[in-house]
C-alpha cells in the first residue's frame, strides 16, 4: 500500500505573510495560516501548494551569478497569449525582472525574483512543437 503524499515547495522569508500575499495574488490562491505562525501555506487551483517559512536571519538568494545554476525555482505556466498580461501582473505585485533578454517566441520563459528575492519564471504552456 502506498501512503498518500502531497508535495509542497517551501520558501524562506523574513516576512512570510507578506510573501504569501504576493504568491496568493499571483496564483489566484488562498492563504492558510495554521497553528504555527511561522509557516503560511498558499493553496490554489490545479495543484498549487506552496508554503512560506519564517527565517529570522533570512538573506535573499544571490542568483543569478554566472558561475552558479538557478537551482530550485518556481515555474509558473501560462497560455501563449497570456504571457504579457502575466508579466504585468507579476511586476505589478512586486516581482523584479532578472533576465531581460528578448524571450518572445515558442520557448518564451521570463525570469523574475519575488519580493523576498527567490527566483521564479513565467513560461509558455504548452510550448509550440518544433517543425
Amino acid at each position: 500500500m502506498t501512503v498518500t503524499k502531497t508535495s509542497v515547495l517551501v520558501l524562506d522569508s523574513a516576512e512570510p505573510v507578506e510573501l504569501a500575499e504576493f504568491y496568493a495574488a499571483l496564483l489566484d490562491a488562498e492563504i492558510h495560516i495554521g497553528d504555527d505562525p511561522d509557516l503560511v501555506e498558499i493553496i490554489g487551483h490545479r495543484g498549487v501548494h506552496l508554503a512560506i517559512r519564517r527565517d529570522r536571519g533570512y538573506a535573499p538568494p544571490s542568483w543569478p551569478r554566472p558561475e552558479d545554476s538557478q537551482q530550485a525555482h518556481l515555474r509558473i505556466l501560462v497560455g501563449r497569449g497570456d504571457m504579457d498580461e502575466a508579466e504585468r501582473e507579476a511586476v505589478g505585485l512586486g516581482a523584479r525582472p532578472v533576465d531581460t533578454k528578448d524571450n518572445s517566441g515558442p520557448r518564451d520563459v521570463r525570469v523574475y525574483s519575488d519580493p523576498a528575492g527567490h527566483s521564479f519564471s513565467l513560461a509558455v504552456h504548452p510550448p509550440r512543437r518544433e517543425d
